[in-house]
């Protein structure tokens, strides 16, 4: 279920009234849902801007059309105009399921590395332009990695792996024995640190 603040719905039919469009709601979808990356997107929509498979929120004075396809990650969203230190208002949307839910310690050993992978590895990468992908994970907890972007072909990729990664996949994953890479460094192409220069 998705709350709309009175707030909000004030807002939001201020602007629709503008607008003075027949019909004129606001959609709601998310946006890359499931990863790291996640975000909600509102938009106006026009009647005819509508596939006709969106859930529709009855508000006060219009409707929120919620993005078939978004609609089990936006579940439990939470529509608001709060006041910032400034004193200025400033719309919010809490979407605690769009970035998708830590899987259960019943999930697969595949599963669980992959989420941790992507939600806490991979985002402390890519502020060196770099990334791991998962290779395979045997079923005695060895992980396989390949790096990319500014990782593959990196002096320091050997420390990422050993202090950062590994280090990080077996305090967070029960059953994890240790990481390995399986990366033709020497195809590295824009390298965060040139191999032979690392300290």
């Amino acid at each position: 279920m998705i709350q709309i603040s009175d707030t909000a719905q004030t807002y939001f039919r201020k602007l629709i009234e503008r607008e003075a469009v027949p019909g004129m709601g606001v959609r709601l979808s998310a946006v890359d849902a499931g990863t790291p990356r996640a975000d909600a997107r509102l938009e106006f929509a026009e009647p005819s801007d509508l596939l006709g498979d969106e859930w529709a929120v009855d508000c006060d004075g219009f409707t929120l059309y919620v993005a078939a396809t978004s609609v089990a990650w936006m579940d439990g969203a939470d529509i608001d105009i709060v006041t910032n230190g400034t004193g200025g208002q400033q719309l919010t949307i809490k979407a605690p399921k769009i970035k998708g839910e830590v899987p259960a310690e019943s999930a697969s050993l595949v599963e669980r590395v992959r989420w941790v992978v992507e939600n806490e590895v991979n985002p402390q990468l890519a502020s060196h332009g770099g990334k791991v992908a998962v290779q395979e994970v045997s079923s005695d907890g060895v992980v396989l990695l390949r790096f990319g972007g500014g990782c593959q072909g990196c002096g320091m990729a050997d420390v990422t792996l050993k202090q950062g990664i590994e280090k990080t996949l077996m305090g967070r994953v029960p059953g994890i024995t240790a990481v390995r890479d399986a990366t033709d460094h020497d195809s590295g192409h824009a390298p965060y640190i040139p191999r032979g220069t690392a300290a």
